[in-house]
């Protein structure tokens, strides 16, 4: 009986992901075209060697990037920070910035994306398969996809739930920690996966030193007593394009931002508590382990806010 009850939840969440994408056909099997080194190749073509070095040695880096009424959100700052994140991994991307930003536009307008999901990834090729690689060609292809909120719609109501994870963010010292590099997403895979078996949505990851740093792809903000705002230090994971944004809304509306070391036990004084990014966009965090938090003012006013600034209808016209 237990082994069925896990093969169930196995499939739900496998179904749950698949369908992600809008589609019931897994990513391998969608319908459109892909941008793959300069050139339009049918999606069900687009595939790389067994050997690459990127899949053995996680020499690959990506980007995660919205459509919003057929505009991408910020667009050349996630190209830039795609040419940042290959240089951190000792490898130069063969396109520059522009050429990336129009073909990015390109595979949207190819597949009819008006509002979607957008990847770009670069990874070392399978000239050389060993640990070093400096003679393998670099690659570049670009996707883009439908895709409905990170989260389900009903946590911009209630706020999704999370569980601190095993694993923490490494140390500045022992990885390109502000890399957007595919080797660093291993462990929030592992977090996440362990979260979800559990019944939670993601999952709160903290850093070496035991502190607060984010969920599994995505920034967090947390309000406590005082009304303002306080946000991990990012010295060993993404400052997010989306956490910037936000900090910026926030300051526009006079809410004060602290950047801090923040410890788990705080949350005991915490009062809302939400995550941002490309993919998450502004979400609402109602449970952290034992920790209760309410979809607040401040939270509702940035998600509104973060709405209206990509092109989004808010709650506030929706009303």
């Amino acid at each position: 009986m237990l082994t069925s009850a896990i093969t169930l939840s196995v499939k739900l969440i496998l179904r749950k992901i698949i369908t992600m994408s809008g589609d019931d056909k897994a990513f391998d099997s969608l319908e459109g075209e892909i941008w793959f080194d300069g050139k339009m190749l049918p999606w069900v073509e687009a595939d790389v060697h067994v050997l690459t070095h990127g899949l053995h040695y996680a020499s690959c880096v990506f980007e995660g990037e919205r459509s919003y009424n057929g505009k991408i959100f910020k667009l050349r700052e996630h190209t830039e920070r795609l040419i940042m994140s290959a240089n951190a991994l000792g490898f130069e991307i063969p396109y520059s910035a522009d050429e990336i930003d129009e073909a990015c536009v390109k595979i949207c307008n190819v597949n009819g994306i008006v509002d979607g999901y957008i990847r770009p990834v670069a990874w070392r090729g399978s000239e050389m398969m060993g640990v070093s690689a400096q003679a393998n060609t670099i690659h570049l292809a670009i996707a883009a996809w439908p895709w409905p909120s990170y989260f389900s719609p009903e946590a911009r109501t209630k706020g999704i739930r999370l569980k601190t994870a095993e694993w923490r963010r490494p140390a500045p010292n022992t990885a390109p920690v502000h890399a957007k590099a595919a080797g660093l997403y291993m462990i929030c895979t592992l977090s996440k996966h362990a979260a979800e078996a559990d019944g939670y949505d993601d999952a709160l990851m903290l850093d070496w030193r035991g502190q607060i740093a984010e969920s599994t792809g995505a920034n967090i903000f947390i309000v406590m007593g005082d009304d303002r705002l306080h946000t991990p230090i990012p010295d060993c994971f993404l400052d997010g394009i989306t956490r910037k944004t936000v900090c910026e809304l926030a300051k526009k509306r006079g809410i004060e931002i602290i950047e801090r070391a923040i410890m788990p036990a705080e949350l005991g004084s915490a009062t809302e508590v939400f995550l941002t990014g490309t993919a998450a966009e502004v979400t609402p965090v109602g449970e952290i382990d034992n920790y209760k938090f309410t979809v607040g003012e401040i939270t509702r006013f940035l998600i509104d806010d973060y709405d209206r600034v990509v092109g989004k209808k808010t709650t506030a016209d929706a009303g």
